[in-house]
């Protein structure tokens, strides 16, 4: 079976929200939540259609099945002094995990993120993730010091 990296259509919206679903049940910060999952994934392939500093791309099956998603935005990094590329939303479809899509999905974005001059790429983890600390350490990615703070903000 082969697989093909592309940019997420508004079509995939559905089998994403199915797709981050799954991630956000293993990550314990985040809670699933369709209509907030549909949004968001609304907001990032309307805005990746009209900047270049952000992408959205899916892994596709034989069929054209959305079978993993992934997401990149650039931020302008003053450690850099250059652009740095904040990835999220990296997830595979259970049924075909361990099979090189996940690394293909960021090897994508690092690719991306590299053409537009990004130095450094940063992504999150939930620490009691196994498999995901497995996966990126296996590819070189780098466990920091810092740590993850957070607060909500009303909207107007």
């Amino acid at each position: 079976m082969s697989f093909k990296i592309e940019p997420a259509q508004r079509a995939d919206i559905p089998r994403l929200v199915d797709l981050l679903n799954d991630l956000f049940g293993v990550e314990l910060d985040f809670t699933a939540d369709a209509s907030h999952q549909a949004r968001g994934l609304e907001l990032l392939i309307a805005e990746a259609a009209k900047s270049d500093r952000l992408t959205v791309v899916v892994a596709r099956d034989d069929q054209g099945q959305a079978i993993g998603v992934a997401s990149a935005q650039l931020v302008i990094s003053t450690a850099e002094g250059a652009p740095s590329a904040w990835i999220e939303d990296v997830v595979v479809h259970s049924d075909f995990r361990r099979r090189g899509i996940g690394k293909l999905l960021l090897g994508h974005l690092l690719e991306w993120a590299g053409e537009r001059g990004a130095t450094r790429a940063q992504l999150l983890t939930d620490t009691k993730n196994e498999g995901a600390e497995l996966f990126y350490n296996g590819l070189g990615w780098q466990t920091t010091r810092l740590v993850v703070r957070r607060i909500f903000l009303s909207v107007q």
